[in-house]
């Protein structure tokens, strides 16, 4: 969903700030246009500002400057219970003292809302999450995943058109969290809410959302659409922080049109997209991504680039191969193919060729 400017905007950041100190700014600038119905995530490393960024929208954090947004109003000012936002924690922040339908009917009474209303509403919520058994069980008598299903539905309970989720399924087990990934993405999209998602994990974007924000030392890198994130980074940040990569270095020889020709350090000279490089004599690092690469001859397109590369490593993962192999002096180039009946097996030590399409390899900033 693109959104073109603020007009558009369900929730907008304009020229945000913030410091905690009055010197270092946690969020720097920040211009972001969110639109309604749209499940936007907030993926970077620890300290890049992504949560401070989701606590100023909730209302728990003050802007430094600049001004939020929320259906055109500003919110600067609003405290958090005014502000009709949907909030999921990662520790579920449920009252122990409460059963499950009295912890979701809390919001509701707060709303001022008459008894039978409430009860009809909690049951609703509690059914979207297969939780309506659960009514009248205590936190501490559900597992976590039946915890983070009643936080779920708590938030949902008084139909908000804006749920915030601060890395809501990082406490539970792979196998959960990717089952609850897929029910929160289905409930939001079911309710045509708005989702604001916060994570460190890129699996967990890519999977979830419409578009991605990767926020690296308080500012966004890159905004886009999971495949124009993973496919199309902007940056060496963003192919670092977004799934596997390999990275070899060179100068850029020459560009013409939409190709660079680069020469790696090791002496070898290969074709890439120029994305953040402008002349040739600059430093850049080509990005390729693992699953592009190809060793067998048959796949290999016409005009793939190949290099030489030693066999070092050949590891069986079930419904994919992970290959280590020595590429232009580097010893962590990895190759990814699917586990097929005619595909090859490697062994460390063999000598192959690998290649790819130059279009598939983009030179970023060194």
């Amino acid at each position: 969903m693109a959104i073109s400017n603020n007009g558009d905007a369900f929730v907008a950041f304009d020229r945000v700030q913030k410091s905690y100190d009055g010197e270092n700014l946690v969020v720097k600038d920040l211009n972001l246009s969110i639109g309604k119905g749209e499940f936007l995530t907030m993926l970077g490393p620890s300290g890049s500002g992504k949560t401070t960024c989701l606590m100023m929208l909730a209302g728990f954090e003050t802007a430094t400057h600049g001004e939020i947004t929320l259906d055109g109003k500003p919110i600067n000012n609003i405290p958090p219970h005014k502000r009709g936002i949907g909030m999921v924690f990662q520790n579920y922040a449920l009252f122990p003292h409460m059963t499950v339908g009295e912890n979701l009917a809390f919001p509701l009474e707060v709303r001022g809302m008459g008894k039978s209303d409430r009860d009809a509403k909690v049951m609703r919520a509690l059914e979207m999450v297969q939780m309506g058994e659960f009514a009248n069980r205590r936190p501490a008598q559900l597992s976590g995943g039946q915890q983070q299903r009643v936080a779920l539905s708590r938030a949902l309970v008084f139909e908000p058109e804006l749920v915030l989720m601060d890395e809501p399924l990082g406490a539970l087990d792979k196998q959960l969290r990717e089952h609850m990934q897929f029910e929160i993405k289905h409930i939001a999209d079911n309710l045509g809410i708005t989702v604001v998602y916060v994570t460190h994990d890129q699996s967990e974007a890519l999977t979830m959302s419409d578009r991605v924000a990767v926020f690296e030392d308080g500012r966004i890198q890159q905004l886009a659409p999971p495949d124009e994130l993973y496919e199309k980074p902007k940056n060496s940040f963003v192919a670092q922080f977004i799934g596997e990569n390999n990275t070899l270095e060179g100068v850029v020889e020459k560009i013409v049109g939409d190709i660079a020709t680069v020469r790696l350090d090791s002496g070898e000279v290969i074709e890439t997209v120029p994305v953040n490089v402008s002349k040739p004599g600059e430093r850049t690092i080509v990005s390729i991504r693992p699953e592009r690469v190809e060793f067998d001859k048959s796949r290999l397109h016409a005009d793939a680039y190949t290099l030489k590369a030693e066999v070092l490593e050949f590891i069986y993962m079930g419904d994919i191969y992970r290959t280590r192999l020595r590429v232009a002096g580097k010893d962590d180039f990895i190759i990814k193919t699917r586990n097929a009946p005619d595909q090859k097996r490697l062994k460390p030590g063999e000598m192959i060729e690998i290649g790819w399409r130059a279009e598939d390899c983009r030179a970023l900033d060194a």
